[in-house]
């Protein structure tokens, strides 16, 4: 085996062992002790996390973060990792931000001259438009870790006319509409919520309550689980115009469904909780005369409240 393949080879083994001792390698390898020393102060001199323990229980260890080996991209996947991250430059908060221009430079100053002047040059011919974030949300990555590793956090979550505190156990994050948003359970409503990130103001672990079961919940999934736990989905029933059909299918509701018809236009149908009646009132607004919305009852006479507010604002 080539040194550079062994080297290649113990980055993976010593990631996926985390504890390890030099014997060990040496036997996994075939090699001498003297042989593998050598190779770990080389994974050192290449950013491989590694911690010594001398003594009867010593040995090596390798630090939380990992290091993946080296991976061959050809030039047409480098400029296409560069633009899929370019294309986030619009959020302004992300769950990973400085790993995020880490990678950035990484892979920009470790190009070759040619293909950094290919870049350079298709930078401002290409883009992704899309509603760019406005507000700050500095706790994403504790809330993506909660959701991952199942922990119940206390929150102090800013609502209309001061903060509350609330005990939380999230299920993921997202962004939509330049916004991200953390489905949760609520402990004190004692059902399914979304709230919004930025709207976060602080946050810490909750080491008094026990955690619920929620691995069977994720983002796919959870409007319909969240509707059939609070026992408040409605059905909803919207019909659009071709213009209107042409504008929603933009969007993303997992438990709303748009049916098209043969001369272009179409209606949508599926179930929403009562708790989003100010958000899809809001949304079909924006239609104008090309969604007109048939069900439910509780929707229509919220979107009737905000036009004529709106009605009044102008008269």
């Amino acid at each position: 085996m080539s040194k550079a393949k062994r080297l290649n080879e113990m980055i993976m083994m010593v990631n996926r062992m985390r504890r390890f001792t030099v014997r060990e390698l040496a036997e996994a390898f075939g090699v001498s002790k003297r042989t593998i020393l050598r190779d770990l102060v080389e994974l050192g001199e290449m950013g491989v996390p590694l911690y010594s323990e001398v003594g009867p229980h010593g040995g090596y260890q390798v630090l939380k973060e990992r290091i993946l080996p080296p991976i061959a991209f050809s030039e047409d996947e480098v400029i296409s990792i560069f633009f899929a991250l370019h294309a986030l430059r619009h959020t302004i908060s992300l769950p990973f931000d400085s790993e995020y221009e880490s990678i950035k430079k990484k892979f920009y100053l470790n190009l070759s001259g040619d293909i950094r002047d290919t870049i350079d040059k298709m930078v401002d011919r290409v883009d992704f438009l899309s509603i760019q974030q406005q507000e700050e949300s500095p706790y994403l990555r504790q809330l993506l870790d909660a959701a991952i590793q199942q922990d119940v956090l206390i929150i102090h979550y800013e609502i209309k006319g001061g903060v509350s505190n609330r005990k939380i156990q999230p299920i993921g994050i997202y962004v939509n509409d330049g916004k991200w948003y953390c489905p949760s359970y609520c402990f004190q409503k004692k059902e399914y919520r979304v709230f919004r990130c930025d709207r976060i103001k602080s946050i810490k672990h909750d080491e008094n309550t026990d955690p619920i079961d929620l691995s069977d919940i994720n983002l796919k999934n959870r409007f319909l689980i969240f509707n059939e736990s609070t026992k408040e989905g409605v059905d909803l029933y919207v019909e659009l115009t071709d213009k209107g059909v042409e504008k929603y299918q933009s969007a993303n509701f997992p438990t709303i469904y748009l049916n098209k018809r043969d001369d272009g236009s179409g209606f949508v149908e599926g179930i929403i909780s009562k708790h989003e009646f100010d958000f899809f009132s809001n949304y079909f607004i924006t239609f104008g005369k090309n969604a007109f919305i048939k069900k439910p009852f509780e929707l229509i006479e919220c979107t009737k409240e905000k036009l004529n507010a709106l009605l009044k604002q102008y008269n």
